[in-house]
């Protein structure tokens, strides 16, 4: 009835994703960010300091900070403490009372702590819809997407990206920044959404897809591949390799003294040769900077 520790798990890659049914492109002027159920409770049933949570919370982090850039409203849903058996109700049955009314298990981890700018509705249900005004909030707003991360994929996650898509509100899901029991629940989740009601996609490709929308707004063209890699791009998959949140990622750090060996090197240049990249290790290794190697891949025509 409770739910189960949590056994680490790797957080799922691009190369693993479904394909998407729906080619929506997430726009910064219709969309709305939900940061979903990241209370102190829910993490506490996983090793904070391995995966998914490593990526989870700078994946988020990343994705928040865009969002206010952007001026894309932030929403967080957090469930209240000793709730009534009324308001419980069914999901006593299957979870037992919930959270104590206890700051330690309420509160939103400090990682992705909201701002006083930020909208924190009180979530009853599986679907952050229910009993909120949340759709209200949207509607008034001109807003009809919704960009979902938090925990739990197969959960709330997939229960508000559903009745989103019911909604007539375009749901993104992203797979990299939300987290589950498992990987097989977590993967059967980013399957559903794909299938039948929202687009998947990684935090990187949601950055390369806002920056594209901000650039084409102020009449300006951002440098990205024939696959849409971009200067984000590349400091989020650096970050996801060395464990850090991307905005720690200097352009013009020296990478190896925080941790980019050789091998977390040939990883990258495995995944930028899978988007055409020509490149190889001791092009990297010769000076190993993010704006080195922004400035290697644009010579090396990888750029349109």
């Amino acid at each position: 009835m409770a739910i189960p520790a949590i056994t680490p798990y790797a957080m799922p890659v691009e190369s693993e994703l479904p394909n998407n049914k729906v080619s929506w492109k997430a726009d910064s002027s219709r969309a709305v960010l939900l940061v979903h159920d990241m209370q102190q409770y829910f993490l506490d049933y996983y090793t904070v300091t391995e995966s998914p949570i490593t990526e989870l919370i700078s994946h988020i982090q990343a994705i928040k900070s865009r969002c206010v850039d952007l001026g894309i409203p932030v929403v967080y849903t957090a469930q209240p403490g000793n709730q009534n058996p009324e308001d419980r109700a069914l999901l006593t049955d299957f979870w037992g009372p919930g959270l104590d009314d206890d700051i330690n298990q309420t509160k939103v981890v400090d990682e992705v702590a909201p701002s006083e700018e930020d909208i924190v509705l009180t979530k009853w249900r599986y679907s952050a819809f229910k009993r909120t005004n949340l759709l209200e909030m949207m509607r008034e707003q001109g807003r009809d997407q919704l960009i979902i991360c938090g925990v739990y994929a197969h959960i709330g996650c997939l229960l508000t990206a559903s009745e989103a898509f019911m909604q007539d509100i375009e749901p993104f899901l992203i797979t990299d920044a939300v987290a589950d029991f498992s990987l097989e629940e977590h993967k059967m989740a980013i399957k559903y959404a794909a299938e039948r009601c929202a687009v998947i996609t990684t935090t990187s490709r949601l950055l390369e897809q806002l920056n594209s929308d901000e650039q084409a707004a102020s009449g300006t063209v951002q440098e990205k591949d024939v696959h849409g890699l971009t200067l984000d791009g590349l400091r989020v998959a650096i970050a996801d390799l060395l464990g850090e949140s991307p905005s720690d990622i200097g352009d013009n750090e020296d990478l190896v003294d925080i941790g980019m060996d050789s091998i977390r090197m040939m990883s990258l240049v495995e995944i930028l040769r899978g988007k055409g990249a020509e490149i190889n290790f001791m092009q990297m290794a010769e000076k190993p900077t993010l704006a080195a190697w922004w400035e290697l891949l644009s010579s090396q025509k990888v750029l349109a």
